[in-house]
């Protein structure tokens, strides 16, 4: 914990126990509280002040708190100098959450990447001192290190990292790999065609920090404010303290001391407090539901979103591939094709084959015994039947079928029919005989439709963005009523499309999960990050987390923006009206010191019970 936020929490325990005291008329130890408030709570709002008039000749905002907190204890009002230093020092801490967490997130991603690489000459060089070229051994089990193409070997390999897609894609002679994916079950040798500082790996941590690095500072009303209030203020007590003294020969303390009543009725003790208890409650609110909003300018910003994109897998799908049709040919039953698939699969680690075997379990189908498994690479498996006639038996794609089987017009006309919805065809093949189709998919999470719907309601546009082709991307969108669908991106794609959206929309909030997804997330006005099972580098790139994973969440989130902006206009334009009128009564001494501290101290009170409603906001 930083030393800012250690003050700041020492001084609003010594502020509300000082407080506290007082009213029980306890005089014990009161003022001391009240002095090691002011002084812990304003060591970093003085110094500032300090730095801000020293460097930038600005009088900023701290600057008038400062001389408004000295001129408190000048007339012995400890009170409001320790509230006014207390409430601007929380305003601070609450705007400084989360920070520090984004810049561990990108270190801990370098650490991930591959640091080195081994040549085909049985040579281990760092990543960055291999050239163009130059031929890489990647064994069963390893991360590719750098992008190139496969010239010898197949394997499937995993390329969640770069598309956050779950099933392994399988790649033969000629084509591209990916920095940082991951090697299954083959040897491969690749040719390097891009230097490490220009993998698709790199890019996506230079992304990160670039689009980082890129979003302006959150600049609250107050500080613009600030720019010509506080001089204002500051030159009338000036001016009020040294013109009736030295042109008309008043008592130089009398006129001192309404200078300081001035500065200290000035100082926007309820206008402080305005925006830190909105953020507060609405970030306490919206924790209760298992959200984690880093800061208060993303609820701001997700005021102003007109059109959110989602991810597809494991965001508006449940990243679980599962059986979802069966289709048995050749006089055989659903019960047999199935029989004969968990058979042979129950010898595979591919991660369609359990989806297979969770269908036959959740069916209570019995596997047919199968023995002299064999996995082929990209292709599927084979094994021999004992309760078949010792027949060899065939799963997998149309590359593996074709070699055995010929496929009549109607089989190849429901994988068609099947492929276009987006769904993966498994063939199963008795020998040369095609007995079934399985088809499997992505499920999509039970809240999907219904969040898109209430974002529509509040007329929200809707994309999706995915790794994903094209035939499932269409077919997930038409469940779901998104119309705009971008597919078979890779990371950098992603962020165009981001970038794209936000010149047609305005504003633009992104939903993702994978290591993918965090250059999006970092490049939109707001990064939404799906929490439970998601990777830890969108958990962190992203300024909203959904840790229980629920998408409903998202509507609410945009609801509870609106009303924390709405909100925080609303107590900004009371303090000011009521901080307006007391400074015009001061101007003409129509007013006493205790009635405005009075007032500032009820409209403080007002603004916090106003705040805290956004504490109970609904879904």
């Amino acid at each position: 914990m930083s030393l800012k936020k250690i003050f700041t929490i020492i001084s609003g325990l010594c502020f509300l126990l000082a407080t506290t005291l007082n009213w029980l008329k306890v005089g014990i130890g009161v003022e001391l509280l009240y002095l090691i408030a002011i002084l812990l709570g304003g060591f970093f709002v003085f110094k500032s002040a300090l730095i801000g008039l020293l460097k930038s000749r600005f009088l900023n905002i701290d600057f008038l708190v400062t001389i408004a907190a000295i001129g408190a204890i000048y007339i012995n009002q400890l009170a409001e100098a320790a509230a006014v230093i207390f409430f601007f020092s929380l305003a601070e801490a609450i705007e400084d959450y989360g920070v520090e967490r984004s810049k561990k997130a990108v270190e801990a991603l370098i650490k991930k990447s591959p640091q080195t690489a081994t040549l085909k000459n049985g040579e281990k060089l760092k990543v960055e001192d291999i050239k163009i070229k130059d031929i890489i051994l990647v064994r069963p089990g390893d991360l590719i290190p750098l992008d190139g193409v496969v010239k010898e070997g197949e394997s499937s390999i995993d390329e969640a990292t770069i598309t956050g897609e779950p099933v392994p894609k399988y790649k033969q002679p000629g084509d591209l790999v990916f920095a940082g994916t991951h090697n299954q079950n083959g040897y491969l040798e690749i040719e390097v065609t891009k230097e490490s500082k220009d993998s698709t790996f790199a890019k996506i941590i230079s992304l990160v920090e670039k689009a980082q690095k890129s979003k302006a500072p959150y600049q609250e009303f107050i500080d613009t404010f600030a720019k010509y209030y506080t001089p204002t203020v500051v030159v009338l007590a000036l001016l009020i303290a040294i013109i009736p003294p030295v042109l008309f020969g008043a008592d130089f303390n009398i006129w001192l001391y309404k200078a300081l009543v001035l500065l200290v009725i000035a100082c926007p003790c309820a206008l402080v407090i305005s925006t830190p208890i909105s953020i507060s409650s609405a970030i306490g609110g919206a924790s209760k539901k298992g959200v984690l909003i880093k800061g208060g300018k993303y609820l701001e910003a997700l005021a102003k979103v007109k059109a959110v994109a989602f991810d597809k897998t494991k965001t508006l799908t449940l990243g679980e591939p599962e059986v979802l049709d069966v289709i048995a040919f050749s006089g055989h039953s659903k019960e047999e094709v199935i029989a004969d698939a968990a058979g042979i699969e129950q010898f595979s680690s591919h991660p369609l084959a359990k989806s297979i075997l969770d269908y036959a379990n959740k069916h209570g189908i019995a596997s047919h015994k199968m023995e002299q498994f064999e996995n082929i690479a990209g292709k599927g498996g084979k094994a021999i039947c004992l309760v078949c006639g010792n027949l060899e038996h065939y799963i997998g794609n149309f590359k593996l079928i074709s070699e055995t089987a010929v496929a009549s017009p109607d089989v190849l006309q429901q994988a068609e029919k099947l492929e276009k919805e987006g769904k993966t065809v498994v063939l199963v093949a008795e020998k040369e005989n095609i007995v079934g189709i399985l088809a499997i998919s992505d499920t999509l999470r039970a809240e999907s439709n219904e969040a898109i719907t209430k974002l529509h309601n509040l007329g929200i546009e809707t994309a999706m963005l995915t790794g994903d082709n094209q035939h499932a991307a269409n077919y997930v969108a038409s469940l779901l009523g998104i119309k705009n669908v971008f597919a078979s991106l890779l990371p950098e794609e992603k962020v165009t499309v981001i970038e794209d959206l936000k010149k047609k929309y305005y504003s633009v909030a992104m939903v993702g999960d994978g290591v993918n997804d965090t250059p999006s997330l970092a490049t939109s006005n707001v990064g939404i990050a799906i929490g439970a099972g998601g990777s830890d580098i969108a958990i962190e790139t992203a300024d909203i987390t959904l840790m229980n994973n629920n998408l409903l969440n998202i509507p609410f989130l945009i609801k509870l923006g609106r009303k924390t902006l709405v909100t925080i206009k609303q107590n900004i334009t009371a303090s000011l009206l009521v901080k307006a009128v007391f400074l015009v009564l001061a101007l003409f001494g129509y007013t006493r010191l205790e009635f405005a501290i009075g007032a500032d101290s009820g409209m403080a009170l007002l603004v916090i019970l106003n705040g805290l409603k956004l504490f109970n906001v609904k879904g």
